[in-house]
């Protein structure tokens, strides 16, 4: 559905995006991640033919974004950070006057609004004026209006940006139930943690590179280089630990906090069985023995080396 071949961008001496290349295919949720001026929303223009590159090919449903600019602007929707609303408007009108511009018959635009705004959540608000609405509304509403003619591609910058903790779960699920869909989408962020979530792949862009690319367990198994795990023990913990930095599949002990015992493994280490052996024919009682989980955020600091433009 979206291919990339070298694609580049520059700015005079600055190279804003460097010879990507991607491949999404049908039902692809793609979190792009990477800091304020990586190149995500350079990318995500030329994909969707308002900026030209300077180098490089970009195909959308198999058509170029050098020939094909207007069949592709009917295939993709998209919605960048921020967007005007009208003041003067209700909702029903703001997307009706949409539907207008997307050349949609005017007696099928009643209808596809409402069931757009039914898709979001938004039903409720159909009467209100959208200057009135709170910015996660706002956000929502924006999400309809992209969808009024059912592209096959969405290419969405930092929905979730400037949100509270309520208004992120709503636009998290709905990217959930996009991707349910098969629409192929492009979500830009650098809110980590709710990305993992709903994305079946990341990519990280750091200084116009895209460093790393693939299925979010691709992505957490590179970032993980050694296993780490949490124990905690009834009591004796500095005895403990002493024990366990003797065991052939610890490589070392991290730390001890609160009664928490934190150790590295070894290399290639898959089978740590020895280390509640070792405790238990001790006499010691474990409390809490834990293999700690790689995040995406973690992913995120391990993969990168936070460099910006």
């Amino acid at each position: 559905m979206i291919e990339t071949r070298n694609l580049t961008k520059r700015y005079g001496n600055l190279i804003a995006v460097n010879n990507i290349n991607l491949k999404l295919d049908e039902g692809d949720v793609f979190g792009f991640i990477g800091p304020n001026g990586s190149g995500k929303t350079t990318t995500m223009r030329m994909i969707a033919t308002l900026l030209n590159p300077d180098h490089g090919e970009a195909y959308v449903c198999g058509k170029s974004i050098y020939t094909n600019q207007e069949d592709i602007r009917r295939l993709v929707g998209f919605m960048p950070d921020f967007f005007g609303v009208y003041d003067d408007m209700t909702v029903i009108e703001y997307l009706e006057f949409f539907c207008a511009a997307y050349r949609i018959p005017a007696d099928k635009r009643r209808a596809i609004c409402e069931e757009k705004l039914e898709l979001v959540d938004m039903s409720f608000k159909r009467d209100a004026m959208v200057n009135e609405l709170s910015r996660g509304q706002t956000q929502r509403i924006g999400l309809a209006r992209t969808l009024l003619h059912e592209p096959q591609v969405l290419l969405l910058d930092e929905p979730a940006s400037g949100l509270d903790p309520r208004a992120r779960i709503e636009i998290r699920n709905l990217l959930r139930r996009l991707g349910e869909l098969r629409k192929t989408v492009i979500v830009s962020s650098h809110i980590l943690p709710e990305l993992a979530d709903v994305c079946t792949r990341v990519g990280m862009i750091e200084k116009g590179n895209l460093i790393v690319d693939g299925n979010v367990a691709e992505v957490m198994q590179k970032a993980r280089q050694r296993i780490v795990l949490n124990i905690r023990v009834r009591e004796r913990t500095e005895e403990a630990a002493a024990l366990l930095e003797q065991c052939d599949s610890v490589e070392s002990v991290n730390s001890i906090e609160d009664g928490l015992i934190v150790i590295t493994l070894a290399p290639e280490t898959d089978d740590y069985s020895d280390i509640p052996s070792a405790l238990v024919e001790s006499g010691f009682a474990m409390t809490l023995f834990r293999e700690e989980e790689v995040n995406l955020e973690t992913a995120f600091m391990e993969l990168t080396k936070g460099l910006v433009q």
